[in-house]
């Protein structure tokens, strides 16, 4: 895969995986709007504190630390290229408002790692070399080189360090979370088995391949700011943004390392607001948002099946034309040439070439067909009928027909296993407490912008 293309999920060696997908094929021509950049309060400042005053150049103070326009700018620059979003005048102001909260929350962790580095005596924040080798997997996996990173980034106005930079605290930050809550969070045996068995119960119920984006509330600034940003986003996915760039650049949900993809999932697994929407939605789809307690949901709905318990067979038939209104001579010279076909013994192999040699027979395969989908006439031999052989005649308003099934496929759904759901589960406590601890952070804090 070239830069032109996404680059792929980068997971690097932590006990919570970072991962930080790029879609840069765009870069030759990606250029942030002429404008002004509009800085939206992040937060209300703490009254009691003395802010000191913010000059030109200056797009935040978060507690003592300056966000510059410079940062800003650059920050804005990198989710225009890795979201796909267009830089039109039109999306700007949302593009500066994520990359705003983006560096603020960014501030926020790196300033409380230092905190529980000097108060822990041991290093948490990611090392030169960790990023370094971060990036350099990159660029492997992408068949290219840092340096050639580096000059399609610079081609653009784009300092390679912004991604070096928002790699070393999301690293870091994982890092932290799961040294500080994995063991807490572990899920028991007991919710790991009920899960297990919800599963396996709706096996057989229909199930959608679905991604998301999630939209914390509380970091948008409120419900209705989270409602509106996802309209936003909506917009432009409509309008030829990729959903998996978009999900890795706004999406707050666990998923967002994988560009938004969840799986396979059923009803068991999806919150009762999430389910009422797919279950509305025809592949291929965008939800319009959806609102839950803390946030605001987007889906796309990519595959949709019946569940496991399809049958697919593979089909074959011999007919006779016979009208609707056929008189009793014609439908007993039908009956003898299916009965004459019948004797013959035809397989599946050799059913078209032995029909051939009966004068009013037609043969041909009907492929593949879930029996459910199947007309009522033809569903019970389908089901029960023993393969390579021949049914009884059946009576249609188009003729009489021979049913023979070639091949039969009893589809099956592959249950997690127990590793796979406690991880599942795992991740989701996870997720929920870093959201948590930076909401915490940011409600303490003092952020400031002009």
């Amino acid at each position: 895969m070239s830069l032109a293309q996404c680059l792929r999920r980068l997971a690097v060696g932590t006990a919570v995986a970072v991962a930080s997908g790029f879609c840069l094929g765009g870069l030759a021509s990606a250029q942030i709007v002429d404008q002004p950049l509009v800085q939206t309060p992040v937060s209300a400042p703490t009254p009691q504190r003395q802010v000191p005053e913010i000059s030109a150049g200056v797009a935040a103070l978060v507690n003592d630390d300056v966000i510059s326009t410079y940062d800003l700018r650059q920050r804005a620059l990198l989710l225009i290229i890795t979201s796909g979003v267009p830089a039109t005048a039109e999306n700007m102001q949302q593009i500066q408002d994520e990359a705003l909260r983006s560096l603020v929350d960014e501030h926020l962790e790196l300033q409380e790692l230092k905190r529980l580095e000097k108060e822990q005596k041991f290093e948490i924040i990611a090392s030169d070399a960790e990023v370094n080798e971060a990036l350099a997997q990159l660029a492997k996996e992408n068949n290219t080189s840092v340096a050639e990173l580096q000059r399609q980034f610079s081609s653009v106005g784009l300092n390679l360090q912004t991604l070096k930079d928002q790699l070393r605290v999301q690293i870091s930050w994982q890092r932290m979370i799961a040294g500080r809550y994995s063991t807490r969070v572990r899920t028991g045996p007991a919710t790991v088995s009920m899960m297990l068995q919800r599963l396996k119960a709706a096996a057989n119920e229909p199930r959608y391949l679905v991604s998301e984006i999630f939209i914390d509330a509380a970091r948008a600034g409120g419900m209705s700011e989270a409602m509106s940003g996802a309209q936003q986003l909506i917009t432009q996915i409509q309008q030829g943004a990729p959903f998996g760039p978009v999900a890795r650049q706004f999406s707050q949900a666990p998923t967002s390392a994988a560009g938004g993809d969840m799986g396979w999932v059923n009803a068991a697994e999806l919150q009762p607001e999430l389910l009422a929407a797919v279950e509305q939605m025809r592949p291929g789809q965008i939800s319009q948002p959806i609102q839950v307690n803390d946030g605001v949901y987007i889906l796309q709905l990519r595959e949709k099946n019946a569940g496991g318990g399809s049958t697919i067979v593979d089909l074959k038939q011999a007919a006779v034309r016979l009208a609707a209104d056929a008189t009793p001579d014609q439908v007993a010279a039908a009956q003898k040439t299916l009965a004459d076909f019948r004797a013959s013994s035809p397989t599946c192999k050799d059913l078209e070439s032995k029909a051939a040699g009966f004068p009013g027979l037609v043969a041909g395969d009907l492929g593949k067909s879930d029996v459910k989908d199947l007309t009522t006439e033809f569903r019970t031999p389908a089901e029960g009928l023993p393969l390579d052989q021949l049914s009884q005649p059946i009576r249609t308003p188009v003729g009489l027909h021979l049913l023979m099934v070639c091949d039969r496929e009893v589809g099956h759904v592959e249950v997690p296993s127990r590793e796979e759901i406690q991880n599942r589960l795992d991740g989701q406590q996870l997720s929920m407490l870093s959201r948590r601890y930076l909401r915490d952070l940011r409600q303490s804090a003092t952020i400031e912008t002009p």
